[in-house]
């Protein structure tokens, strides 16, 4: 507790406004309140309907189940922080009353949001703020992580070494109550202090805007239709009838894994189900010696998956998905540079940072729309709030003056196989 506390008169000294100051130092004193049966939790939901905001954080487990268990709940109301006994308690109200909440403050809510949506029954929040996201804002870095963020903007040192403890264990150690504790116990002052950065800004409202759009983004994965859910391993190169396979046998593995609630990585991992959209096995000698289907659910459900990819290739032209853009891309750099070039005057104009300002996989939705000749309104949802003028006014005319030279960079048979513009947007807020 020492080094904490002088971590504190550390951050006393950073010539912090007072009431960050203040809000710092009642942190350190913070009392904690075990919620572990109905009645206790009757009680914080009464003390939460009168806050006006709170800060959140999980921890869970979910290395085996397709339903993530949730352990632990930690809140910072600013006056004391609860940790809510998850396994032991009905939590149908406390989803309603976070629902309700004015703000809720989380830092890469991600999977927190994720298990939100799963085990509740709400719409996409609109109360959300993600910290991680404000701090994209304000340093260009889309995936600061907390032990860092405290340490930077606070001058707070956490120790992060119980992240992947086991959480379901009762009683909790020592080491992992402190742990889950301290993941909520400066969040307040952090998100206060951000605030005050972004106000001097002018950002404020862009990054509530992205938070929103996140949580939105997050409640659209937790309920993706199960036939929808190949897109995500779509290939522009897979003809008609592979994507008609993949799309049945990804439906058909998520169904699966929902239904024996274990993680479809267990039933096909993502290699397997490559091996099965190029290799077509007919049979379980081809499903055995063409693909990397474990043996143990080659047994289990080997038949039935071949029963799958039959019934899918003997659908009609018709009811086979439509074919997958393939990627901008192009060993003529002109567009690539014309259009960094207008992103990164953008960034001087706002003071938003370039990778914050453009998502690659919302220019390359972009340049989809423009190649296409697709309506406007299938722009990518980032694109439609605040940028929306400046993607209206200068990206598109800029990016349709040069739409012959895109199609062509957009086409299957492009020379340059590195793909320019669609890399991985996992990290991206």
């Amino acid at each position: 507790m020492t080094d904490k506390i002088a971590s504190i008169h550390d951050a006393n000294k950073l010539n912090r406004p007072q009431e960050i100051v203040d809000v710092l130092d009642a942190a350190q004193s913070l009392p904690v309140r075990w919620v572990r049966d109905m009645e206790s939790l009757e009680s914080c939901l009464d003390d939460l309907e009168t806050r006006d905001r709170i800060a959140l954080d999980t921890e869970f487990i979910k290395r085996d189940t397709y339903y993530p268990k949730l352990a632990l709940v930690q809140i910072n109301t600013g006056e004391c922080i609860y940790l809510i006994d998850a396994p032991k308690l009905n939590l149908s109200e406390f989803w309603v009353v976070l629902e309700e909440m004015p703000l809720m403050v989380w830092h890469a809510c991600g999977e927190d949001l994720g298990i939100f949506y799963l085990l509740s029954d709400c719409p996409a929040l609109t109360n959300v703020f993600d910290t991680q996201i404000a701090l994209s804002y304000l340093s260009g870095q889309l995936q600061m992580g907390y032990q860092q963020a405290l340490h930077e903007e606070l001058a707070i040192t956490v120790e992060k070494g119980e992240s992947q403890s086991d959480w379901l264990a009762r009683p909790l150690t020592h080491e992992q109550e402190q742990y889950a504790i301290d993941d909520v116990r400066y969040l307040l002052a952090l998100h206060d202090i951000l605030m005050q950065q972004l106000d001097k800004k002018g950002l404020t409202d862009q990054v509530v805007e992205d938070c929103q759009l996140y949580a939105k983004e997050l409640y659209e994965t937790a309920n993706i239709e199960d036939d929808a859910t190949y897109l995500a391993m779509a290939d522009f190169r897979y003809t008609s009838e592979q994507l008609a396979v993949l799309q049945a046998v990804s439906a058909w593995r998520e169904a699966l894994a929902r239904a024996t609630n274990q993680p479809k990585t267990f039933i096909l991992k993502k290699q397997a189900v490559r091996d099965v959209v190029v290799e077509m096995p007919m049979t379980m000698k081809q499903l055995t010696h063409k693909t990397s289907m474990h043996r143990g659910m080659l047994r289990l459900y080997g038949e039935e998956l071949l029963t799958v990819i039959k019934e899918a290739r003997n659908l009609s032209a018709a009811e086979q998905p439509a074919p997958v853009f393939a990627p901008y891309r192009s060993k003529d750099k002109t567009v690539s540079k014309i259009v960094q070039q207008a992103i990164n005057e953008y960034e001087q104009e706002t003071g938003v940072p370039a990778n914050v300002l453009m998502r690659k996989k919302w220019l390359a939705q972009l340049y989809e729309v423009i190649a296409y000749d697709l309506p406007m309104e299938q722009l990518p949802e980032g694109l439609k709030g605040w940028r929306h003028t400046w993607v209206m006014n200068t990206l598109i005319p800029l990016v349709s003056a040069h739409k012959v030279a895109i199609q062509a960079g957009m086409s299957m048979d492009a020379e340059d196989e590195s793909i320019v513009e669609t890399d991985d947007d996992s990290g991206d807020a």
